[in-house]
C-alpha cells in the first residue's frame, strides 16, 4: 500500500507553491483530483512553453501523478459537481486570492455544512494582519520573509536566492500542515483549516538569521567575515556573502578550471575538530602550533588569509578532486554542481531524485522525483494530466454520474468539451 491510500484530495491549486503540495500528496498515495477553468487549465500549462502545442514543463513538472477535471462551479450544474466533490473528499487545497471562495459560495462555513471531516487547507502570501490581502509572488515572498535581506554580499543589494523557498518551500510546509490535520482527525473525527502563509515559511527557512538577529544585539557576530575586516556592524542582520550560517567559517572558493567554467568552485568549512588535517592538506602544517591559528577565536580576525590560502591549493584541484582528498579526512567540502551536472547525475537517476518521463505531447522529459525515500511506501512518478483528460473518469467513478448525465452536464457548459481521450 501507499501511505495515503484512499485520500482524496480536491486540487484547487495553480503555479506553484499549492502544486508542490499536492504533488507531494500524490507521490505518497492520494487521489488528487486537479480542477481546472475548462479550455484554459493551470495558467502554467501555457507559460515558458518550449515545445509547441504541449503543456509546459513548468506545468509538468509541478503536477505528477493527478487527474485533471475541467469544472466550471460558476454554472448551476458545476456548482453541483463541485459540491458533491467537497462531501466525497477529503481535502480541499486552494492557494486563489484572499475571499475566491467565498465568492464561488464555497466558505468555510459552507463546506463545513457539506462535510464537518474536511480539511481545508490554504497558500496565502501572508497571514493574519495588515498584509493578509496582498498578492505575493515567489520573490516577494523572499524579500518578506527575510530572506532577500540577509543574502548576498556586504557592499551589495539584497539578493533573492534561486531555490523556490517562497513557493515550493511554503508548498512543503502546507504539505506537513495537511497530513498532521489526517492524523488529529482520524482522533477528533473532525476536519479544521490549515493555513501556510509564504511569508511565514520563508521565514521559517531563514530562522538561523532571526537567530543572528538577537545574538546581534550582545556583541558583534564573529564568525562573519565582516568582524575579521573590522567592518561595524549595523542594527539588522547583515548580508554574510557565503559564509557558513552555523558558526563554522566557510566560504566558495575557486576551483582548477575556474578561468572558464563558471561553476568550478567547491564550498570549504574549516570545522574546528578538523583544522589540523586542513593544515596538511593546503601545506601549512606549522598553522596547527602556530598561536595565530591554532584555535577558533585565534583564527577568526584572519580568515580572509586563511581562505586565499586555501584557495590556492583548490585552485590546483578540481572541485571532484578536492571532495576525493577531503571526504576520508572528514573535512567538509561541497562541489558546486551545476543543473547540467546534476541532471546527468547517475546516483540521483538511481535513487529517483531525478526521473525521466514520458508525456503524450512533448515526449521524455526530466523531473524532480519525490525528494523523500520510504522503507514500505513506493514512490511512481506519472506523468501530469491533460486538461480535463479524466473529467468523465472522475464524474463517474468519484461522483456515480451515469454517461447521460455526463453528456448533459457536458452541454450545461459546466465542464469542458467530450470526450476527452485519455492516453
Amino acid at each position: 500500500m501507499k501511505a495515503l491510500d484512499g485520500i482524496k484530495i480536491l486540487d484547487f491549486t495553480h503555479v506553484q507553491s499549492g502544486p508542490t503540495c499536492t504533488q507531494l500528496l500524490a507521490w505518497f498515495g492520494a487521489d488528487v483530483i486537479k480542477v481546472e477553468r475548462p479550455g484554459v487549465g493551470d495558467a502554467t500549462r501555457k507559460q515558458l512553453v518550449d515545445v509547441p502545442g504541449a503543456d509546459s514543463l513548468y506545468f509538468t513538472m509541478l503536477n505528477h501523478n493527478k487527474r485533471s477535471i475541467e469544472l466550471n462551479p460558476k454554472t448551476p450544474k458545476g456548482k453541483e459537481i463541485l459540491t458533491r466533490l467537497v462531501k466525497e473528499c477529503d481535502v480541499l487545497v486552494e492557494n486563489f486570492a484572499p475571499g475566491a471562495l467565498d465568492r464561488m459560495g464555497f466558505s468555510w462555513e459552507r463546506i463545513q455544512e457539506i462535510n464537518p471531516r474536511m480539511i481545508m487547507a490554504s497558500v496565502k502570501g501572508f497571514g493574519p494582519g495588515k498584509y493578509e490581502d496582498c498578492k505575493v509572488y515567489e520573490n516577494v515572498a523572499q524579500c518578506a520573509g527575510g530572506s532577500a535581506s540577509t543574502t548576498g554580499f556586504l557592499d551589495g543589494p539584497p539578493l533573492v536566492t534561486g531555490a523556490q523557498i517562497g513557493d515550493s518551500g511554503t508548498g512543503l510546509h502546507l504539505a506537513l500542515g495537511i497530513v498532521t490535520a489526517l492524523f488529529q482527525r482520524e482522533r477528533s473525527g473532525r476536519g479544521q483549516k490549515v493555513l501556510a502563509p509564504m511569508q511565514d515559511g520563508v521565514l521559517n527557512l531563514c530562522r538561523v538569521k532571526l537567530r543572528d538577529q538577537q545574538r546581534l544585539e550582545k556583541g558583534p557576530l564573529t564568525e562573519y567575515s565582516q568582524y575579521g575586516e573590522g567592518i561595524p556592524f549595523g542594527e539588522a542582520t547583515p548580508r554574510a556573502g557565503n559564509d557558513s550560517g552555523g558558526g563554522q567559517p566557510g566560504r566558495i572558493l575557486k576551483c582548477k578550471g575556474w578561468e572558464t567554467d563558471p561553476n568550478a568552485y567547491t564550498y570549504f568549512i574549516t570545522q574546528a575538530a578538523v583544522w589540523e588535517k586542513v593544515c596538511d592538506v593546503i601545506g601549512k602544517p606549522e598553522w596547527k602550533e602556530d598561536p595565530e591559528f591554532a584555535t577558533p577565536k585565534a583564527r577568526l580576525p584572519k580568515l580572509n588569509l586563511i581562505f586565499d590560502t586555501i584557495e590556492q591549493w583548490t585552485m590546483t584541484k578540481t572541485k571532484f578532486e578536492v571532495m576525493d582528498i577531503c571526504n576520508p579526512l572528514d573535512i567538509p567540502v561541497g562541489p558546486i554542481l551545476s543543473m547540467k551536472e546534476i541532471a546527468e547525475d547517475e546516483g540521483l537517476r538511481a535513487t529517483g531524485t531525478i526521473v525521466e518521463v514520458e508525456h503524450p505531447e512533448r515526449g521524455a522529459y526530466l523531473t524532480v522525483g519525490c525528494p523523500i525515500k520510504f522503507s514500505d511506501c513506493d514512490v511512481e512518478v506519472t506523468r501530469s494530466p491533460l486538461l480535463g483528460e479524466h473529467t468523465s473518469e472522475i464524474l463517474r467513478d468519484v461522483l456515480g454520474y451515469s454517461d447521460d448525465e455526463i453528456h448533459e452536464i457536458a452541454g450545461s457548459g459546466a465542464i469542458g468539451e467530450l470526450p476527452k481521450a485519455a492516453e
